[in-house]
């Protein structure tokens, strides 16, 4: 009895801790935009293409890292910001790389048969190009994987102690902590709580490359590697919609 107690403790922490770390990120998201939005980008960005993100994604950087470095003091735990299994993680982005790497083109292929290409609200002119796929390969894989991927993982992984494995070596942490990235990717409020706007294709994207982010995170016990993988696939991505609608 004294065991199912303390399993239904943990299960009720579990939740706990799930919800705070869904508050906290967002809570890091509307703080990065309110400090992107005090500056002015008119001279350097005027279409508004890059520079905010820039300014975003480096004010939530700062504060994952702020709390990594708290948490890692207090309770000694590693984040995996160092190489960890350097063979292993090379593998996976060697693997990744090669398949995103020829499916990223059919994918705009089958986007320009459907006449569903992306739109962009600026003009394709060299410095938007140049800023945004800048953004993509220095920032959007460093401050989303260290938020999403390294930080949640991490801390859930506490609370049993250990890793939870559900299928195919996948996690129960990975999975939650997909869930949350893809949950970033939709507009939606705390207070009171409302979904505003939901890409059904892209939170499914969101969560599929969030478990390939987090196996690769926790299997290699590193999160440089997921950060590599995802700065990647966002500047292929990117670069090759450019390409499709460049004249």
């Amino acid at each position: 009895m004294e065991k199912m107690q303390v399993s239904w403790k943990k299960v009720l922490l579990y939740v706990a801790v799930v919800l705070m770390l869904l508050i906290f990120q967002k809570v890091l998201g509307i703080a990065g935009s309110n400090i992107a939005d005090m500056f002015s980008y008119v001279k350097l960005d005027p279409y508004n293409a890059y520079a905010w993100n820039f300014v975003h994604h480096t004010a939530i950087l700062l504060f994952a890292l702020i709390a990594i470095l708290i948490l890692s003091k207090l309770f000694k735990v590693n984040f995996g910001m160092g190489f960890g299994d350097s063979k292993t993680g090379i593998k996976f982005v060697v693997i990744y790389i090669a398949i995103f790497t020829v499916i990223t083109p059919v994918v705009h292929i089958l986007m320009m048969i459907n006449n569903s290409l992306p739109v962009y609200a600026f003009p394709l002119n060299k410095n938007n190009i140049i800023g945004t796929l800048c953004f993509s390969l220095f920032l959007s894989g460093p401050a989303e994987e260290i938020l999403y991927r390294a930080l949640p993982i991490t801390i859930l992984m506490q609370v049993f102690g250990k890793r939870i494995d559900v299928k195919w070596n996948i996690t129960l942490e990975t999975i939650i902590a997909s869930l949350l990235f893809a949950f970033a990717h939709m507009k939606w409020s705390l207070f009171p709580f409302s979904i505003k706007e939901m890409n059904y294709s892209q939170f499914l994207y969101a969560f599929m490359q969030g478990i390939i982010s987090g196996k690769a995170y926790q299997d290699s016990r590193s999160v440089i590697y997921p950060m590599i993988m995802h700065s990647f696939s966002n500047v292929l991505m990117v670069g090759t919609g450019y390409l499709f609608l460049l004249p």
